[in-house]
């Protein structure tokens, strides 16, 4: 068993202001994406222009914080917040959803490419890449919180949080997830999509990997203690969650399977 690295959540205490990591890794996910997004622009092959990057994240970003926290609110916690609804904007203390942060993001990349008169697939291709490693800081974030922490268990790694009521050792399932739906996955399709691809495979590739990385995440994750397991002793609101993600990705990648050898 490895001893938990406890490390404050705050990290600058002004006395009246305080900075948290959780907010640090909301701005490292956004400065990421968008160096990466500049970067990739110089690709002929690319439908944003360097200049557009800025307000593309933008508007990707603030489609995620509300998305992710209205998915929060709605998919894991509904009850507490309907009669606490003030909580709902104490962003800093965490509660984020991928799953809503990712309806925010595409509603905010229909926005951009509308505006910019840009293909939304085109758009969306080009931005997917960008967020895995904003996806890693967020789990590192978790970490620090003490928060989604993972099921009980004895592998040499287990921790024991000192948050967790019950003392037990766990899973770092947060680190897992940093690593997969962060690192893992932002390397996959980064390289997928240095090359010209159909419209929406980038997409779908993205899709597929993250829904794919968390299902499998979440059996080592505690179920969220408002919800619990949503049938059986194992499938969790994660794992019903990634499902969609994994079946619209995957039509997405055969659909432009089928267009090309349609095409030959």
């Amino acid at each position: 068993m490895l001893p938990y690295p406890e490390i404050n959540p705050v990290a600058v205490d002004l006395g009246i202001l305080q900075v948290r990591w959780y907010g640090l890794s909301y701005g490292a996910g956004i400065v990421s994406a968008i160096l990466l997004g500049q970067l990739r622009a110089r690709s002929s092959h690319c439908p944003i222009a360097k200049p557009q990057v800025v307000d593309l994240i933008l508007y990707i970003a603030i489609g995620a914080i509300i998305g992710g926290r209205l998915g929060y609110t709605m998919f894991y916690n509904f009850l507490f917040y309907i009669t606490h609804p003030i909580d709902i904007f104490k962003i800093w203390e965490g509660g984020m959803s991928f799953h809503g942060g990712l309806i925010g993001s595409v509603i905010g990349l229909w926005v951009f490419s509308s505006k910019a008169n840009i293909g939304f697939w085109r758009t969306a291709d080009f931005s997917a890449p960008l967020c895995a490693l904003g996806l890693f800081f967020g789990r590192i974030a978790n970490f620090i919180n003490q928060e989604l922490w993972g099921r009980a268990g004895d592998v040499p790694w287990a921790m024991v949080f000192p948050l967790d009521p019950q003392q037990l050792p766990r899973h770092p399932s947060q680190l897992y997830e940093a690593a997969l739906e962060g690192i893992v996955l932002f390397v996959i399709v980064w390289l997928f999509s240095a090359k010209p691809r159909p419209s929406g495979a980038v997409s779908g590739l993205f899709l597929t990997g993250y829904g794919i990385f968390r299902f499998f995440v979440e059996f080592f994750r505690e179920p969220d203690e408002s919800i619990g397991f949503i049938f059986t002793s194992w499938f969790t609101m994660g794992q019903l969650l990634s499902l969609p993600l994994i079946i619209f990705g995957i039509y997405l990648l055969s659909k432009i399977g089928r267009q090309r050898r349609i095409a030959q």
